[in-house]
């Protein structure tokens, strides 16, 4: 597939999704890959205005082909916004806008009018005060319009912080996985199941497989624990969960070790080993992850039937309208995905 089509959400209207699209559209406007907005045309074409973009805004109805549209321009698949959104300024009413771009992204995947979707960032509190209540994230709500049990959040930066160290042996991709996602940190303890981390890692396995064209994956594992729990002297869940799933996993190939301390598993020594490290709960991986490569990472949904990658930032309402977002990690994203469509397809 020489220039597969990208579904890319425009987020919340209100934070800096918007104008991130229009911008890296702009920019790669003769890349090869061919980029189809979902989001408000009347407002999309405001925030180039705002923002001092100069693009095409090209409506588009879902199933005609972007390729009509010239070069230069934006397709748009067109979603509605409930209310005018200003820079800035959150509104519950436009929560029903921001989950509908994203149904129209899964759809366009799932029929084939794209062969993947892009993310920008929303803001969960507004779209839960919009109705949406039990919205944790992008990463929960594709699992569940998919209908997937279980699905895996992955970040990746490339050329991170000490790439260039000795030790690094010129790997210069840095992925994190999580065990667990968008949980409050007293309940992560009791969601670390042996069958439920046993399924996280063989997704991780195949999809770096699948989607990375990594034949033999290597993937490092986090303790839950300090010190990955001190020989049980600091918690039992290394010995009594996260060991014997380990082992059971390696019996049946899969190349996985751990668990290793996690204050000393992201350093270069360790990393130049691995293809992937699974980290228990979510600030334990991404803190890392983010402090070595913000702002040229990407978010990946790994275990779904379609290929989805988001930025590694929030909405950043402060900068709503300046025009000084960065478009670094969209454009991650953007390519990220599309190597993902090649090895898929």
């Amino acid at each position: 597939m020489s220039t597969p089509v990208l579904a890319l959400t425009t987020g919340e209207p209100a934070g800096i999704g918007p104008e991130l699209v229009v911008k890296l559209a702009a920019e790669m406007s003769s890349s090869s890959v061919r980029l189809v907005a979902v989001g408000d045309p009347a407002m999309l074409v405001e925030r180039a205005a705002l923002t001092g973009v100069d693009i095409d805004i090209q409506p588009l109805a879902l199933g005609q082909d972007p390729a009509r549209v010239p070069a230069g321009s934006l397709p748009v698949w067109p979603v509605t916004l409930r209310r005018p959104s200003q820079p800035g300024h959150l509104l519950a009413a436009n929560a029903d806008y921001v989950i509908e771009t994203l149904d129209v992204a899964i759809a366009a995947c799932r029929h084939g009018q794209a062969q993947g979707m892009v993310t920008a960032p929303v803001h969960k509190g507004i779209i839960i005060d919009g109705g949406h209540v039990g919205f944790t994230g992008h990463t929960e709500y594709l699992r569940d319009a998919c209908d997937i049990d279980e699905v895996v959040m992955m970040l990746a930066t490339h050329d991170p912080l000490h790439a260039r160290d000795p030790c690094w042996q010129g790997k210069r991709t840095l992925r994190v996985a999580l065990a667990t996602t968008h949980l409050p940190l007293r309940d992560v303890a009791e969601a670390i199941r042996p069958e439920s981390l046993a399924r996280v890692v063989r997704i991780l396995h195949t999809d770096l497989q699948r989607h990375f064209g990594i034949a033999s994956p290597r993937i490092l594992v986090c303790g839950l624990n300090p010190h990955a729990g001190e020989d049980g002297h600091l918690g039992r869940e290394e010995i009594e969960v996260i060991t014997p799933t380990l082992s059971h996993l390696r019996a049946q190939g899969v190349s996985v070790f751990g668990p290793l301390p996690a204050d000393t598993l992201f350093t270069p020594r360790y990393l130049a080993e691995t293809d992937a490290v699974l980290a228990m709960y979510h600030d334990q991986g991404l803190a890392v992850l983010k402090y070595a490569g913000f702002g040229r990472g990407a978010n990946i949904t790994l275990g779904l039937p379609i290929i989805r990658t988001s930025v590694d930032h929030g909405t950043a309402l402060d900068l709503a309208g300046t025009g000084c977002a960065d478009t670094g990690s969209l454009a991650e994203a953007v390519m990220l995905a599309r190597s993902m469509v090649t090895h898929a397809f």
